[in-house]
């Protein structure tokens, strides 16, 4: 799982090198696997954006015209945000614009991941390779992407019975580390800088 170290290190590397830090989409504070961070984010001027404010963002705002000024911020967290925005380039154009130069970003995609709109809140879009993240990130200075899941993995989180899923993902990731799969995935995480 070291897509899951690679989310780690590079939290904690925005963590340590930002003073202010945007997650977009965020909802609550510290939601969406995020709690486990809040300690390190301690004395920091985090801050969540999310267009539905019965989360309770900080900010509510819409990640394609973010309420923020030019080269504000010093990091941005988008934890899978962009499959559910029908612009998911103006949503990247707008966190460049919000990020300060050397700025860090850090963000999920999904690619091969069930639906998951939520009917009132959010709809569900895009899918997106590993190509189609590149050059959707392609202003940015540098990017590096590390597969969520093998094949096998994948295979079982795309079955809809989540006690499934839970019996099967262990057995599926041993497989995964002895028959590696180079493009088959079920997303991306993907590191940057401005």
């Amino acid at each position: 799982m070291m897509w899951i170290k690679f989310w780690d290190e590079k939290i904690k590397l925005i963590a340590k090198d930002s003073n202010s830090i945007l997650d977009v989409g965020g909802g609550n504070r510290f939601q969406k696997g995020m709690k486990e961070y809040e300690e390190i984010f301690q004395g920091k001027d985090y801050k969540t954006l999310d267009t539905v404010s019965e989360y309770k963002p900080d900010i509510v705002g819409d990640i394609k015209n973010i309420p923020l000024d030019d080269s504000s911020v010093d990091a941005v967290i988008c934890r899978a945000v962009l499959e559910h925005i029908d612009d998911p380039f103006k949503a990247v154009s707008e966190i460049y614009r919000v990020l300060k130069p050397n700025g860090k970003c850090l963000v999920s995609l999904p690619f091969l991941y069930p639906y998951h709109a939520e009917k009132g809140y959010y709809g569900d879009y895009y899918r997106f390779t590993k190509e189609g993240a590149k050059h959707m990130f392609k202003k940015f200075s540098a990017i590096e992407i590390k597969n969520i899941r093998g094949l096998f993995e994948t295979l079982v989180n795309l079955i809809p019975i989540k006690i499934y899923r839970k019996v099967f993902s262990p057995l599926a990731r041993i497989i995964d580390s002895i028959f590696k799969s180079k493009n088959q995935t079920s997303g991306f995480v993907i590191y940057l800088e401005k």
